[in-house]
């Protein structure tokens, strides 16, 4: 498909006005015409849900890069998936991006990422899906170098209903880079292994809880998660319903 006739409609689970967004709308430009109905605020671990007993608000938004069309969204980032791709965006999108999220969307935390969520409501929507998300120690460089080859190699890329594309770069910095593994399957192990606190006594009996997640760097092999790990860029196929 030629760039000048592919949509692009972009969303996070970040917030519109974060960063990782906006380095993805500045690598996509070059693919076709860009859109961003992102939400306002952060919707992490939103999954897949959507909004159906309020409205949802969409407002135009200043956003930092040239020739992209913005929006901010009230609703979850399936919710601006629905949305952009059904009524704000004057044609269907071709392909829907989702991400750069902060933190790895790997192993079983994929199901309650809104970053995957929304790549999944593109799925099923009939649209190319592809989920980004990187490590959340601020380090871009391997994200930076390598963002635009690996859409120009995946952005027409076909996949079977409910699957989306799921790629996650490392935190390292280039010299410490050991290359990009395919074909990853999703490690059945967590990034975090989580317990709950109680912090407070309440009223009638009740108890207050707070969460709390233990980092954990132990997965099997030949996963998305010990790919990461190891300093590799892993990108796999998700499926979900279907």
């Amino acid at each position: 498909m030629g760039d000048i006739r592919r949509r692009i409609l972009i969303t996070n689970d970040d917030g519109i006005d974060s960063d990782g967004i906006s380095r993805l709308a500045e690598a996509a430009v070059e693919f076709g015409e860009v859109w961003v109905v992102a939400p306002i605020h952060q919707r992490s671990a939103a999954s897949h849900c959507i909004t159906l007993r309020e409205p949802v608000d969409v407002y135009p938004h200043d956003f930092s890069v040239k020739g992209v069309h913005a929006y901010s969204c009230s609703g979850t980032p399936a919710d601006c998936v629905r949305v952009g791709s059904l009524s704000v965006m004057p044609a269907r999108p071709d392909v829907v991006l989702s991400g750069i999220n902060f933190g790895y969307n790997v192993a079983t935390d994929i199901q309650y990422s809104a970053t995957a969520g929304a790549a999944f409501e593109a799925a099923f929507q009939g649209y190319i899906a592809i989920a980004l998300s990187e490590h959340m120690n601020g380090c871009h460089e391997v994200t930076d170098a390598c963002l635009s080859d690996i859409l120009r190699e995946y952005i027409d890329v076909r996949l079977g209903y409910g699957q989306i594309l799921n790629v996650n770069f490392p935190g390292c910095p280039l010299s410490r880079f050991n290359g990009i593994l395919r074909n990853r399957r999703t490690s059945r192990d967590s990034l975090f292994h989580d317990r709950y606190n109680a912090v407070g006594e309440l009223e009638n009996g009740g108890v207050r809880y707070m969460i709390e997640g233990v980092h954990n760097e132990q997965s099997e092999e030949g996963t998305d998660f010990r790919a990461v790990v190891e300093n590799y860029i892993s990108i796999g196929i998700v499926s979900n319903v279907g």
